[in-house]
């Protein structure tokens, strides 16, 4: 058969490699750069440079070198280009023939080192054939791999990237990677609390911590974490689902609390907090005390046109399976702030909170930011280790220089903060604390804002009974965290209300039950 060389002695070429991650026995970057080096010198070629695209699937041509590639063509800085196979080219055999008719019109020819026909009429018939063999092994792994992809999600097996907060365990299953779990923790809490995504940005990036994909925090970074259920120990691939399937990292208590606060971002209703507005500070903590459901906010207006707004239980609302009356919003959440008051924010109470605060950041928070850096300090060694073994080989590119460059900035970069980190350790102030809970011990049960700071740092859940008694689970008070508290049923609203089984609950202490739950 004849060789090219005639047709390619003398032209400037480069060479592209690309590489999958999905453990299919293809040949490595490197092994490719040799092939197409050894294929090149063969037909008289002059290499000029190389473009590699690591880990990403041929069924896309969103490769970013192969576009850069691809721009450069167009460009004129070289005339040939020199592939292993050319299913490098395209994802299919019509694509690979389109980018190498996109090729030759910028005057650029196409060589494969192991698919080395002749530029005749033959010639480009066994090219198609070939290009149609690698189509077939393509297609073909690509359903092999999508089997074996859901028998592993069917034992809820690790497949792909994990989200921020989670790792590939040793035996292949998700487990947490702790400091990030922490970090996916404190992303959820600021969010339930009102935070602004634009702050919680600021801060993460100020402590040096990354996102999955080791990018900076912008404000568009969350949406996608708030409303991942895995968080909530979901295990999810296509459409597999197994509840518990992984290990939690938020109660559903939270979650709940950050999708009403997602709601509240995209659908604003004025001031938070004025008389009137739809929000309802007990979503996601106040629960049905027949079917243990969530309760969530409606609203409706009475015959004299006045609005009131109730929580329901969600089966009743969504299934009609559960008949727990309504509860009055403006009735039930002055009413759990008493109760917090009454158990939660007594002196010794506390002096207690103010202890566990002061001994949990000691041993745990102050040491998160540090473990973090120390991890990704790490993962930059290896990368670098990597690299080192690399130009060892003899592969020293333009590109392995630039990301050996990149390697040894980061690691700097990472160095200094992490000194930093170990030198600024903050010191909580015991006193600090326990002066922020006596301003809060003076606070305005009926005032919305103070409702919604007690709620936030004290409580859990309250579910709600129809015989008059109501159960609330606190967040600050060790092993004996939950209290029952009698309530005294009063008269329909005005006018008949909004449905004549909304009653309006009112908080009766009874000092039989009004004791310190503390550990």
């Amino acid at each position: 058969m004849a060789r090219k060389k005639n047709i390619a002695a003398g032209l400037d070429a480069v060479i592209y490699a690309r590489y999958s991650s999905h453990n299919q026995r293809e040949v490595s970057i490197e092994q490719q750069i040799a092939e197409c080096t050894k294929h090149a010198a063969a037909l008289g070629l002059r290499i000029v440079g190389t473009y590699e695209d690591r880990a990403i699937s041929g069924k896309t041509d969103k490769r970013p070198n192969f576009q850069r590639m691809m721009r450069d063509a167009e460009k004129g800085k070289f005339q040939a280009v020199v592939a292993w196979k050319s299913n490098r080219i395209g994802r299919n055999m019509l694509q690979a023939m389109v980018n190498e008719a996109k090729l030759e019109d910028c005057g650029v020819k196409v060589f494969y080192a192991e698919e080395d026909f002749d530029d005749t009429a033959a010639g480009r018939f066994a090219l198609r054939n070939m290009m149609n063999v690698n189509q077939f092994y393509s297609e073909n792994m690509a359903e092999d791999i999508t089997r074996g992809l859901y028998d592993n999600a069917s034992k809820c097996m690790a497949n792909g990237r994990q989200p921020l907060g989670y790792k590939r365990g040793e035996d292949g299953r998700v487990v947490l990677d702790e400091a990030n779990a922490a970090v996916v923790r404190e992303i959820f809490t600021r969010v339930a609390a009102g935070d602004l995504f634009v702050d919680i940005a600021r801060d993460l990036n100020a402590q040096g911590i990354k996102t999955s994909k080791g990018a900076n925090w912008n404000k568009g970074s969350f949406q996608s974490i708030c409303q991942n259920e895995r968080y909530r120990g979901i295990y999810i691939y296509g459409d597999v689902r197994v509840a518990d399937g992984i290990p939690r990292i938020v109660s559903d208590d939270l979650w709940y609390r950050v999708q009403e606060a997602m709601r509240m971002k995209k659908n604003p209703v004025g001031t938070r907090h004025r008389v009137g507005a739809e929000d309802y500070l007990l979503t996601g903590k106040l629960r049905c005390g027949h079917c243990g459901s969530y309760m969530t906010g409606v609203s409706g207006t009475s015959r004299n046109g006045e609005l009131h707004y109730y929580y329901t239980c969600q089966k009743r609302r969504t299934e009609h399976a559960c008949d727990k009356k309504n509860i009055r919003r403006d009735v039930i959440e002055p009413a759990v702030a008493q109760a917090i008051k009454m158990y939660c924010l007594t002196d010794d109470v506390i002096a207690w909170i103010a202890d566990r605060t002061v001994e949990y950041w000691e041993k745990h928070d102050n040491d998160l930011q540090i473990e973090a850096l120390e991890q990704q300090l790490e993962e930059n060694k290896k990368a670098t280790s990597n690299m080192l073994k690399a130009i060892e080989m003899g592969i020293i590119t333009e590109a392995t220089r630039t990301r050996m460059v990149e390697l040894e900035t980061e690691q700097s970069r990472l160095s200094v903060q992490l000194n930093v980190a170990k030198e600024d350790v903050v010191k909580i102030d015991r006193e600090q604390i326990i002066s922020y809970l006596e301003l809060l011990q003076q606070g305005d049960i009926h005032d919305r804002d103070f409702q919604m700071e007690l709620f936030k740092n004290f409580l859990v859940a309250v579910y709600v009974y129809d015989d008059n008694r109501m159960k609330l689970v606190f967040s600050c008070m060790g092993d004996q965290n939950s209290v029952e508290i009698p309530l005294e049923t009063g008269e329909d609203p005005p006018d008949g209300g909004l449905s004549p089984d909304a009653k309006m609950f009112v908080l009766t202490p009874d000092s039989s039950t009004k004791k310190h739950c503390t550990s």
